[in-house]
């Protein structure tokens, strides 16, 4: 939810946090802040409001030099977004600084405990709780900071990245995590440290991911020492190379990231089934299934688990997985999951998604999930995130780094790694013949070409864009394996453009939502030629008939629809499993254009982050 960047070497920290700050806002852009050591100072600046301006903020107080840095991006939790609210925070003494992303869940109490031994508090937040914790420890004690961060730590109940430092101590970075991620970058002579790797790829490929429940010591001159936070066993870091490129990170000549990554799918859905589908054989290799075949042949069902658009994900796999396999699906909320009490048995099949592999909802849901005994897989983006750690097997999407807080390649790659599962078992299960599997793998094969045919309608879009652009209301209307891509497209427009609107199944318009039309409200409906369409040409005429304004997606030669639609966009024929891979993406610029018309802020819409690490 929070965006954290430090820095400890030769370099000018403040270049180096600045930049990396802008990089991380997708995380959080209510407010920013930085601290930076140098020659015996100690210096901070922090505003309300994005990088930029706290950029504008460190210039106008000559706030620029230090070898020793953390900085902050900010989504609030406790506190509203304010200049006192907004990190780095600092102890009493004026000795401790922090970063903190996450929630102090027994702030309150702490914070009473050291009110009555004589500290004060300037905001309202859980973090200045926490330094001053950390402080009261170190005194009490009389050790180390990164003894007192441990022991202190002991004491919260909650989620945390932090990354805490001393103006006593000025080589050293104390850093911790629990449920929140946080990474090390290991330099020559310099270490880098972040919520995840993009700050810190231009200076290095190695990283060091910290696992839930433990902290590190990041010191100049020394390899990094990590330890356990409950037990203070000392653990052995793992150094990854990254794959990651800065190129990838960079908005390569698009106005957004969010049009970057919509026009990136089908170059994502290739890196997604590249060296797992191999058509000319009629084979699907993914090791994480191969290796645990059985689980999912013998499973009597499978439990999806998801937030948000990987949810929308989840439920296009109901459908893939009861076509292809003839498994039973549940589709669950993971917010909901995890505090039900649900009937998990040890022959389920549990499959995780999330984009960033570290929701918070969704790792409860896991924990819960193995803790029952089922099998957990999941499917996340995000090499080396909490998800693909606490899962027992899994598969990456390679959709590459998605920086639009609006999921879009997310959601196509997602699906694709559900279709290639869906279709893999099927065959296996002897559901699917040896013609149709290679049909199916054909037609897969060509959707990457036929999305970037539907790009092509681009300017089709933004016609339809202006003419809707300043609608109160949209309803999205879909059937079978499009009714999730009706959802998925009324979550993109409300999310980037704040206009309201609602998914649903194409049937259920008659069940309430009909009582909205009228010549004011758009309706989108998916009517591709394939399943239900004769029953979704009805669901238009009946719109149509209350003088509702229609935009139907429908494919390329259509001509009943395009008689009765005041807009079209069309997309190329495939299969009906394979359509919400295409469909979806008019919806994606759809709600792209209207949102840029509207002078919104594409991929930082307000009060979201990416990546949903706290509840």
């Amino acid at each position: 939810m929070c965006g954290i960047v430090g820095y400890i070497g030769p370099k000018n920290a403040y270049d180096v946090v600045l930049k990396g700050l802008q990089r991380l806002e997708y995380r959080g852009y209510d407010s920013a802040g930085i601290a930076l050591y140098n020659n015996d100072k100690l210096k901070i600046c922090k505003t309300k409001g994005k990088v930029s301006e706290l950029l504008s903020k460190c210039e106008s107080e000559k706030i620029t030099n230090g070898h020793i840095g953390i900085g902050h991006t900010r989504w609030a939790t406790h506190g509203e977004p304010n200049d006192v609210n907004s990190h780095p925070h600092v102890s009493n003494s004026g000795d401790l600084v922090i970063i903190h992303n996450g929630i102090i869940e027994n702030y309150e109490s702490l914070k009473q405990e050291l009110t009555n031994r004589g500290y004060t508090f300037e905001s309202d937040t859980d973090t200045e709780v926490l330094i001053n914790l950390i402080e009261d420890v170190k005194n009490k004690e009389n050790v180390k900071l990164g003894k007192a961060v441990q022991v202190a730590l002991n004491q919260v109940v909650g989620a945390y990245a932090i990354s805490v430092f001393d103006r006593n101590k000025p080589n050293e970075i104390v850093v911790a995590r629990l449920g929140s991620p946080l990474a090390i970058g290991v330099g020559e002579d310099e270490y880098f440290i972040a919520s995840d790797a993009s700050p810190f790829i231009e200076f290095t490929n190695k990283s060091i991911y910290l696992e839930d429940g433990e902290m590190a010591v990041v010191r100049l001159g020394r390899k990094v020492k990590v330890r356990e936070i409950k037990n203070d066993k000392l653990v052995k870091p793992y150094v990854q190379e990254l794959q990651l490129s800065l190129d990838q990170i960079e908005k390569a000549g698009y106005d957004h990231f969010m049009l970057k990554e919509i026009y990136e799918q089908p170059e994502a859905i290739k890196d997604t089934y590249r060296g797992r589908m191999l058509p000319e054989k009629g084979l699907i290799r993914m090791s994480g299934v191969d290796d645990n075949i059985e689980k999912f042949l013998n499973a009597k069902r499978i439990i999806v688990i998801a937030c948000g658009t990987s949810w929308h994900a989840g439920l296009v796999s109901e459908y893939l997985f009861e076509d292809f396999a003839r498994i039973p699906v549940e589709v669950e909320y993971a917010s909901e999951f995890r505090y039900r009490n649900p009937i998990i048995n040890e022959d389920d099949v549990v499959i995780a998604i999330s984009q960033s592999g570290e929701t918070a909802d969704t790792m409860a849901a896991i924990k819960i999930a193995k803790e029952k005994g089922a099998f957990v897989f999941g499917v996340c983006n995000v090499v080396g995130s909490s998800i693909s750690r606490e899962t027992h097997a899994g598969a990456y999407t390679h959709a590459g780094p998605e920086i639009g807080v609006a999921s879009t390649k997310a959601f196509t790659t997602q699906i694709t790694i559900l279709t290639l599962i869906a279709l893999k078992l099927g065959k296996q299960k002897g559901e699917i013949s040896n013609s149709q599997f290679h049909a199916y793998l054909n037609e897969l094969n060509t959707i990457p070409e036929k999305i970037e045919r539907t790009l092509e309608t681009n300017e089709e879009v933004i016609k339809v864009a202006e003419a809707y652009k300043n609608a109160k209301n949209c309803l999205y209307l879909g059937r079978g394996h499009n009714f999730p891509v009706a959802l998925e497209g009324a979550l993109k427009l409300k999310e980037i453009s704040y206009i309201h609107a609602e998914g649903y199944p194409a049937a259920e318009m008659k069940h309430g939502p009909i009582a909205l039309i009228d010549e004011m409200m758009p309706v989108v409906v998916i009517a591709t030629k394939k399943g239900h369409y004769e029953k979704v040409v009805s669901n238009i005429q009946e719109i149509k008939s209350r003088k509702g304004k229609i935009i139907a997606v429908v494919t390329e030669g259509d001509t009943s629809v395009k008689q009765m639609a005041d807009h079209i966009l069309e997309v190329p024929d495939t299969i009906e499993e394979f359509t919400p891979l295409l469909t979806t993406i008019p919806l994606q610029l759809l709600s792209y254009h209207i949102a840029v018309m509207l002078d919104k802020n594409v991929d930082q819409p307000r009060n979201l982050a990416k990546s949903v690490t706290v509840e």
